[in-house]
Protein backbone atom coordinates (compact mmCIF):
# COMPACT_ATOMS: atom_id res chain seq x y z
CA UNK A 1 0.00 0.00 0.00
CA UNK A 2 1.08 3.54 -0.69
CA UNK A 3 1.44 5.72 2.39
CA UNK A 4 -0.25 9.10 2.70
CA UNK A 5 3.18 10.79 2.63
CA UNK A 6 4.07 8.90 -0.56
CA UNK A 7 0.85 9.95 -2.26
CA UNK A 8 1.46 13.53 -1.13
CA UNK A 9 4.97 13.53 -2.65
CA UNK A 10 3.65 12.21 -5.99
CA UNK A 11 0.87 14.79 -6.01
CA UNK A 12 3.34 17.58 -5.21
CA UNK A 13 5.72 16.46 -7.98
CA UNK A 14 2.83 16.33 -10.46
CA UNK A 15 1.74 19.85 -9.52
CA UNK A 16 5.28 21.20 -9.86
CA UNK A 17 5.57 19.56 -13.29
CA UNK A 18 2.29 21.07 -14.44
CA UNK A 19 3.38 24.54 -13.31
CA UNK A 20 6.73 24.11 -15.10
CA UNK A 21 5.06 23.03 -18.34
CA UNK A 22 2.62 25.91 -18.07
CA UNK A 23 5.51 28.35 -17.80
CA UNK A 24 7.16 26.81 -20.83
CA UNK A 25 3.97 27.09 -22.85
CA UNK A 26 3.44 30.69 -21.74
CA UNK A 27 6.98 31.58 -22.85
CA UNK A 28 6.47 29.88 -26.19
CA UNK A 29 9.28 27.39 -25.69
CA UNK A 30 7.22 24.24 -25.40
CA UNK A 31 7.30 21.80 -28.29
CA UNK A 32 3.86 21.35 -29.79
CA UNK A 33 4.59 18.23 -31.82
CA UNK A 34 7.47 15.97 -32.80
CA UNK A 35 7.86 13.33 -35.51
CA UNK A 36 9.74 10.05 -35.39
CA UNK A 37 12.48 11.67 -37.49
CA UNK A 38 13.10 14.30 -34.80
CA UNK A 39 11.29 17.15 -36.57
CA UNK A 40 9.72 19.40 -33.92
CA UNK A 41 7.23 22.23 -34.18
CA UNK A 42 6.87 24.97 -31.57
CA UNK A 43 5.34 28.38 -30.97
CA UNK A 44 7.78 31.04 -29.78
CA UNK A 45 7.18 34.44 -28.22
CA UNK A 46 9.75 37.06 -29.26
CA UNK A 47 9.88 40.73 -28.33
CA UNK A 48 11.55 43.25 -30.64
CA UNK A 49 11.56 46.79 -29.34
CA UNK A 50 8.12 47.39 -27.85
CA UNK A 51 6.36 44.82 -30.02
CA UNK A 52 5.66 41.18 -29.19
CA UNK A 53 5.61 38.59 -31.97
CA UNK A 54 4.22 35.07 -32.06
CA UNK A 55 6.48 32.93 -34.25
CA UNK A 56 5.61 29.50 -35.60
CA UNK A 57 8.72 27.33 -35.91
CA UNK A 58 9.75 23.88 -37.10
CA UNK A 59 13.16 22.46 -36.14
CA UNK A 60 14.76 20.05 -38.65
CA UNK A 61 17.69 17.85 -37.51
CA UNK A 62 20.81 18.00 -39.66
CA UNK A 63 20.84 15.23 -42.23
CA UNK A 64 17.06 15.06 -42.70
CA UNK A 65 16.33 14.37 -46.40
CA UNK A 66 15.30 17.54 -48.23
CA UNK A 67 14.06 18.51 -51.66
CA UNK A 68 12.30 21.33 -53.48
CA UNK A 69 8.61 20.55 -53.80
CA UNK A 70 7.16 21.89 -57.05
CA UNK A 71 3.50 22.57 -57.69
CA UNK A 72 2.18 19.72 -59.85
CA UNK A 73 5.75 18.41 -59.96
CA UNK A 74 7.03 20.99 -62.43
CA UNK A 75 8.47 24.50 -62.65
CA UNK A 76 5.87 27.13 -63.53
CA UNK A 77 2.68 25.80 -61.94
CA UNK A 78 0.74 26.46 -58.73
CA UNK A 79 -0.99 24.18 -56.25
CA UNK A 80 -2.26 24.04 -52.68
CA UNK A 81 0.42 23.55 -50.03
CA UNK A 82 -1.17 20.29 -48.87
CA UNK A 83 -1.05 18.87 -52.40
CA UNK A 84 2.65 19.57 -52.74
CA UNK A 85 3.41 18.05 -49.33
CA UNK A 86 1.45 14.91 -50.19
CA UNK A 87 3.22 14.46 -53.53
CA UNK A 88 6.67 14.63 -51.96
CA UNK A 89 5.78 12.75 -48.74
CA UNK A 90 6.94 15.64 -46.56
CA UNK A 91 6.91 15.83 -42.76
CA UNK A 92 7.78 19.53 -42.74
CA UNK A 93 7.55 22.25 -45.37
CA UNK A 94 7.80 25.97 -45.94
CA UNK A 95 7.09 28.13 -48.98
CA UNK A 96 10.21 28.94 -50.99
CA UNK A 97 11.22 31.31 -53.79
CA UNK A 98 9.28 34.36 -54.93
CA UNK A 99 7.11 33.76 -58.01
CA UNK A 100 4.76 35.65 -60.30
CA UNK A 101 1.45 35.60 -58.45
CA UNK A 102 -0.32 38.62 -59.97
CA UNK A 103 -0.95 37.65 -63.59
CA UNK A 104 1.05 35.93 -66.28
CA UNK A 105 2.81 32.57 -65.98
CA UNK A 106 3.48 31.66 -62.31
CA UNK A 107 7.20 31.29 -62.91
CA UNK A 108 9.59 31.54 -59.94
CA UNK A 109 12.20 34.28 -59.66
CA UNK A 110 14.80 32.58 -57.47
CA UNK A 111 17.20 29.66 -57.77
CA UNK A 112 15.78 26.14 -57.47
CA UNK A 113 17.82 22.92 -57.23
CA UNK A 114 16.42 19.46 -56.45
CA UNK A 115 18.00 16.02 -56.68
CA UNK A 116 21.19 17.78 -57.76
CA UNK A 117 19.40 19.14 -60.85
CA UNK A 118 19.43 22.87 -61.58
CA UNK A 119 15.77 23.69 -62.23
CA UNK A 120 15.67 27.49 -62.22
CA UNK A 121 18.25 30.28 -61.92
CA UNK A 122 17.96 33.61 -60.15
CA UNK A 123 20.16 36.68 -60.29
CA UNK A 124 19.52 38.39 -56.97
CA UNK A 125 18.97 37.79 -53.26
CA UNK A 126 20.31 34.93 -51.12
CA UNK A 127 20.19 31.15 -51.57
CA UNK A 128 20.16 28.28 -49.07
CA UNK A 129 21.51 24.94 -50.27
CA UNK A 130 22.02 21.45 -48.85
CA UNK A 131 24.77 18.91 -49.46
CA UNK A 132 24.09 15.18 -49.44
CA UNK A 133 25.36 14.86 -45.84
CA UNK A 134 22.87 17.48 -44.65
CA UNK A 135 25.33 20.38 -44.41
CA UNK A 136 23.53 23.64 -45.16
CA UNK A 137 25.13 26.54 -47.07
CA UNK A 138 23.93 30.12 -47.48
CA UNK A 139 25.35 32.57 -50.00
CA UNK A 140 24.59 35.07 -52.78
CA UNK A 141 24.65 32.40 -55.48
CA UNK A 142 24.82 33.64 -59.06
CA UNK A 143 24.96 31.07 -61.87
CA UNK A 144 25.77 31.10 -65.54
CA UNK A 145 24.84 28.42 -68.07
CA UNK A 146 26.93 28.14 -71.19
CA UNK A 147 28.63 25.56 -73.37
CA UNK A 148 30.10 24.57 -76.72
CA UNK A 149 28.55 23.21 -79.88
CA UNK A 150 30.74 21.16 -82.23
CA UNK A 151 29.35 21.05 -85.76
CA UNK A 152 29.66 17.97 -88.00
CA UNK A 153 32.40 19.79 -89.96
CA UNK A 154 34.48 20.02 -86.76
CA UNK A 155 33.97 23.75 -86.14
CA UNK A 156 33.31 24.60 -82.46
CA UNK A 157 31.34 27.62 -81.26
CA UNK A 158 30.27 28.85 -77.84
CA UNK A 159 26.74 29.43 -76.57
CA UNK A 160 24.93 30.61 -73.44
CA UNK A 161 21.42 30.95 -72.08
CA UNK A 162 19.98 33.79 -70.00
CA UNK A 163 17.36 31.88 -68.03
CA UNK A 164 16.26 28.37 -67.16
CA UNK A 165 12.68 27.02 -67.28
CA UNK A 166 10.63 30.20 -67.53
CA UNK A 167 8.53 31.86 -70.22
CA UNK A 168 10.21 34.81 -71.96
CA UNK A 169 8.69 38.24 -71.55
CA UNK A 170 6.83 39.42 -74.64
CA UNK A 171 9.23 41.04 -77.12
CA UNK A 172 12.36 40.06 -75.16
CA UNK A 173 15.69 39.14 -76.71
CA UNK A 174 16.72 36.09 -74.72
CA UNK A 175 17.83 32.47 -74.91
CA UNK A 176 16.21 30.12 -72.39
CA UNK A 177 16.83 26.45 -71.59
CA UNK A 178 13.99 24.04 -70.80
CA UNK A 179 14.60 20.75 -68.99
CA UNK A 180 12.19 17.93 -68.01
CA UNK A 181 11.61 19.76 -64.71
CA UNK A 182 9.53 22.20 -66.76
CA UNK A 183 7.23 19.35 -67.87
CA UNK A 184 6.79 17.78 -71.28
CA UNK A 185 6.36 21.10 -73.17
CA UNK A 186 8.06 24.49 -73.01
CA UNK A 187 4.61 26.02 -72.53
CA UNK A 188 4.46 28.68 -75.26
CA UNK A 189 5.04 29.32 -78.97
CA UNK A 190 7.45 31.73 -80.63
CA UNK A 191 11.16 31.93 -81.36
CA UNK A 192 13.42 29.14 -82.55
CA UNK A 193 13.57 25.86 -80.60
CA UNK A 194 16.71 23.73 -80.63
CA UNK A 195 16.28 20.23 -79.20
CA UNK A 196 19.28 18.40 -77.75
CA UNK A 197 19.00 14.68 -76.92
CA UNK A 198 21.87 12.88 -75.18
CA UNK A 199 24.28 15.63 -76.18
CA UNK A 200 23.30 15.89 -79.87
CA UNK A 201 21.14 18.36 -81.78
CA UNK A 202 18.07 16.56 -83.12
CA UNK A 203 15.82 19.49 -84.11
CA UNK A 204 16.19 23.16 -85.06
CA UNK A 205 12.80 24.66 -85.95
CA UNK A 206 10.21 27.30 -85.19
CA UNK A 207 8.96 26.90 -81.64
CA UNK A 208 5.37 25.68 -81.61
CA UNK A 209 5.29 24.74 -77.91
CA UNK A 210 8.22 22.37 -78.37
CA UNK A 211 8.33 19.02 -76.59
CA UNK A 212 11.05 18.60 -73.96
CA UNK A 213 12.85 15.24 -74.26
CA UNK A 214 13.15 13.15 -71.11
CA UNK A 215 16.84 12.57 -71.89
CA UNK A 216 17.74 16.06 -73.03
CA UNK A 217 16.64 19.69 -73.15
CA UNK A 218 15.39 22.46 -75.42
CA UNK A 219 16.85 25.93 -75.96
CA UNK A 220 14.47 28.60 -77.26
CA UNK A 221 16.01 31.68 -78.87
CA UNK A 222 13.75 34.76 -78.99
CA UNK A 223 13.99 38.18 -80.63
CA UNK A 224 17.46 39.21 -81.78
CA UNK A 225 18.88 36.04 -80.16
CA UNK A 226 17.27 33.88 -82.86
CA UNK A 227 20.37 34.16 -85.05
CA UNK A 228 22.32 32.27 -82.37
CA UNK A 229 20.25 29.17 -83.16
CA UNK A 230 22.01 28.90 -86.53
CA UNK A 231 25.11 27.40 -84.90
CA UNK A 232 23.10 24.37 -83.72
CA UNK A 233 23.27 22.29 -86.88
CA UNK A 234 21.51 18.90 -86.77
CA UNK A 235 23.83 16.16 -85.38
CA UNK A 236 26.15 18.74 -83.77
CA UNK A 237 27.61 17.67 -80.40
CA UNK A 238 26.66 19.93 -77.48
CA UNK A 239 28.33 20.45 -74.11
CA UNK A 240 26.92 22.54 -71.27
CA UNK A 241 28.49 23.93 -68.10
CA UNK A 242 27.02 25.47 -64.94
CA UNK A 243 29.25 28.02 -63.19
CA UNK A 244 28.63 29.02 -59.56
CA UNK A 245 29.74 32.45 -58.28
CA UNK A 246 28.78 34.81 -55.46
CA UNK A 247 27.53 38.38 -55.93
CA UNK A 248 31.13 39.61 -56.09
CA UNK A 249 31.99 37.26 -58.93
CA UNK A 250 34.03 34.81 -56.87
CA UNK A 251 33.72 31.11 -57.66
CA UNK A 252 31.98 29.21 -54.84
CA UNK A 253 31.76 25.41 -54.30
CA UNK A 254 28.10 24.70 -54.98
CA UNK A 255 28.57 21.85 -57.48
CA UNK A 256 27.66 19.23 -54.84
CA UNK A 257 24.48 20.97 -53.64
CA UNK A 258 21.50 18.61 -54.01
CA UNK A 259 18.69 20.98 -52.98
CA UNK A 260 18.44 24.77 -52.89
CA UNK A 261 15.98 27.67 -52.83
CA UNK A 262 16.77 31.30 -53.55
CA UNK A 263 14.87 34.27 -52.14
CA UNK A 264 16.23 36.79 -49.62
CA UNK A 265 17.29 39.16 -48.35
CA UNK A 266 19.86 37.81 -45.89
CA UNK A 267 18.80 38.40 -42.30
CA UNK A 268 21.55 36.97 -40.10
CA UNK A 269 25.19 36.20 -40.83
CA UNK A 270 27.44 34.44 -38.32
CA UNK A 271 24.98 35.12 -35.49
CA UNK A 272 24.61 38.85 -36.16
CA UNK A 273 21.91 40.80 -37.96
CA UNK A 274 23.04 41.34 -41.55
CA UNK A 275 20.41 43.07 -43.67
CA UNK A 276 20.94 45.03 -46.90
CA UNK A 277 17.96 44.29 -49.09
CA UNK A 278 18.62 47.07 -51.61
CA UNK A 279 22.16 45.87 -52.21
CA UNK A 280 20.82 42.37 -52.90
CA UNK A 281 18.66 43.76 -55.70
CA UNK A 282 15.32 44.25 -53.91
CA UNK A 283 13.27 47.33 -54.83
CA UNK A 284 9.76 46.47 -53.61
CA UNK A 285 8.65 48.60 -50.61
CA UNK A 286 7.05 45.45 -49.16
CA UNK A 287 10.59 44.16 -48.68
CA UNK A 288 12.43 47.39 -47.97
CA UNK A 289 10.13 49.14 -45.49
CA UNK A 290 6.72 47.47 -45.30
CA UNK A 291 5.23 45.24 -42.63
CA UNK A 292 3.85 41.86 -43.72
CA UNK A 293 3.60 38.15 -43.04
CA UNK A 294 7.09 36.65 -43.31
CA UNK A 295 8.60 33.24 -43.91
CA UNK A 296 12.25 32.50 -43.22
CA UNK A 297 14.83 29.78 -42.85
CA UNK A 298 17.85 29.57 -40.57
CA UNK A 299 20.93 27.44 -40.13
CA UNK A 300 21.40 26.88 -36.40
CA UNK A 301 24.78 26.56 -34.60
CA UNK A 302 24.42 22.75 -34.42
CA UNK A 303 23.80 22.49 -38.18
CA UNK A 304 20.06 21.94 -37.87
CA UNK A 305 17.54 23.96 -39.86
CA UNK A 306 14.86 26.21 -38.41
CA UNK A 307 11.77 27.09 -40.44
CA UNK A 308 9.78 30.07 -39.17
CA UNK A 309 6.80 32.27 -39.98
CA UNK A 310 5.49 35.45 -38.39
CA UNK A 311 2.81 38.03 -39.18
CA UNK A 312 3.04 41.82 -39.28
CA UNK A 313 6.83 42.27 -39.24
CA UNK A 314 9.14 44.61 -41.12
CA UNK A 315 12.28 43.07 -42.54
CA UNK A 316 14.35 44.71 -39.81
CA UNK A 317 12.10 43.19 -37.15
CA UNK A 318 12.25 39.84 -38.95
CA UNK A 319 16.04 39.89 -38.82
CA UNK A 320 15.99 40.63 -35.09
CA UNK A 321 13.48 37.84 -34.53
CA UNK A 322 15.66 35.33 -36.36
CA UNK A 323 18.67 36.41 -34.33
CA UNK A 324 16.66 36.04 -31.11
CA UNK A 325 15.72 32.50 -32.13
CA UNK A 326 19.42 31.63 -32.14
CA UNK A 327 20.09 31.59 -35.88
CA UNK A 328 23.70 31.41 -37.02
CA UNK A 329 22.68 32.16 -40.61
CA UNK A 330 19.20 33.21 -41.74
CA UNK A 331 17.39 34.49 -44.80
CA UNK A 332 13.92 35.61 -45.80
CA UNK A 333 11.68 33.55 -48.10
CA UNK A 334 8.63 34.63 -50.10
CA UNK A 335 6.05 36.15 -47.77
CA UNK A 336 2.70 37.90 -47.66
CA UNK A 337 -0.05 35.59 -48.93
CA UNK A 338 2.63 33.03 -49.86
CA UNK A 339 3.77 32.59 -46.25
CA UNK A 340 3.07 28.96 -45.28
CA UNK A 341 4.44 26.42 -42.81
CA UNK A 342 3.75 22.74 -42.13
CA UNK A 343 5.02 20.53 -39.32
CA UNK A 344 3.87 18.12 -36.65
CA UNK A 345 1.31 16.64 -39.01
CA UNK A 346 -0.60 19.87 -39.57
CA UNK A 347 -0.53 23.24 -41.28
CA UNK A 348 0.84 25.79 -38.81
CA UNK A 349 0.62 28.79 -41.14
CA UNK A 350 -1.92 28.45 -43.96
CA UNK A 351 -1.02 29.94 -47.34
CA UNK A 352 -3.27 32.69 -48.62
CA UNK A 353 -2.78 31.61 -52.22
CA UNK A 354 -1.74 28.64 -54.35
CA UNK A 355 2.03 28.12 -54.18
CA UNK A 356 4.69 27.61 -56.83
CA UNK A 357 7.46 25.93 -54.85
CA UNK A 358 8.39 24.83 -51.34
CA UNK A 359 11.21 23.31 -49.34
CA UNK A 360 10.18 19.83 -48.16
CA UNK A 361 11.80 17.79 -45.38
CA UNK A 362 11.14 14.25 -44.13
CA UNK A 363 12.55 10.77 -43.69
CA UNK A 364 10.61 9.45 -46.71
CA UNK A 365 10.74 12.58 -48.86
CA UNK A 366 10.81 11.88 -52.59
CA UNK A 367 13.29 13.73 -54.77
Amino acid sequence: MTSKSGRFRKTLIALILLVFLGQLFESGNITLAASNSGIKSATKKVKVGNKNFTVQTVQIPKGTPVTVGLAKGQVGSTEKLEGIISRYKGEAAINGAFFEAYGGPPDPYGTLIAGGRFMHNGGYGTVIGYLADGTALMDTLRTSIKGKVKKPDGKTLGWYVTFLNREPAKGSNVSIMYTPDRGTKVGFSGGIAVTIVEGKVTKNENNNNASIPANGYVIVFSGTEQSSAERFVIDSEVERTFTYKDALGNLIPWEEVIAAVGAGPRLVKDGKVSLDAANEGFKDPKILTGSAARSGIAIMPDGSTLLATVSGATMKQWAEIMKSLGAKQAMNLDGGASSALYGGGKVLTPAGRLLSNTLIFGAQVSK
